[in-house]
């Protein structure tokens, strides 16, 4: 007799690193929107750390809107996060179309003199709490800041026209006690 043990419940499968990431990530956000504290978060993603199932992941994520539905979606937008510390991106690397930055005590840097973008136009969401996101940008782009700074700034330094066909990248501020600002590269960068 060939017995099969029952497929367990989906909130008792095994998580993956992705599945603990993902978790994170979406405390980060609930962090960056004032919807967990600091202590809340840090107590909760060491817990999404740890966390064997997906089901103790879900408990983590329960209480914050629509973390079902950012969860079930495909990662549409690539994800950069600074918490008490500093990212930064630099170098040859490819530009993503949508690219998610959120900055909570601490500081992002995009370094785009370098990069490759292939899209025409390339979404930003900045997201600042008492941090800032500083983005290199060569000469010859074009620049579209749009949002807004309370108790902040969010400035666009640069210094030559748009050349014609350039890429678009569109700079989307939600800025709380912190700063986004677009720059050409330092000349010892280019």
């Amino acid at each position: 007799m060939n017995r099969t043990s029952p497929l367990p419940p989906e909130d008792q499968l095994r998580a993956s690193d992705a599945d603990r990431d993902r978790a994170v990530g979406l405390l980060a956000g609930a962090a960056s929107e004032g919807r967990l504290t600091l202590e809340e978060y840090s107590e909760r993603s060491e817990t999404a750390l740890g966390a064997r199932t997906l089901g103790e992941l879900a408990v983590l994520t329960a209480d914050i809107p629509a973390a079902q539905a950012r969860a079930s979606l495909e990662p549409a937008a690539e994800q950069m996060t600074a918490v008490l510390g500093n990212e930064s991106r630099k170098g040859p690397w490819v530009v993503p179309a949508h690219l998610d930055v959120r900055s909570v005590l601490g500081d992002c840097h995009l370094e785009m003199q370098h990069a490759v973008i292939r899209q025409p136009v390339t979404t930003i969401d900045a997201t600042v709490r008492l941090g800032s996101v500083t983005i290199f940008v060569p000469d010859g782009i074009e620049v579209r800041m749009s949002g807004r700074a309370v108790l902040g700034a969010k400035s666009s330094d640069l210094h030559r026209a748009p050349r014609p066909g350039a890429p678009v990248i569109e700079v989307r501020c939600d800025v709380l006690l912190g700063s986004v600002s677009v720059r050409r590269p330092k000349h010892f960068m280019r």
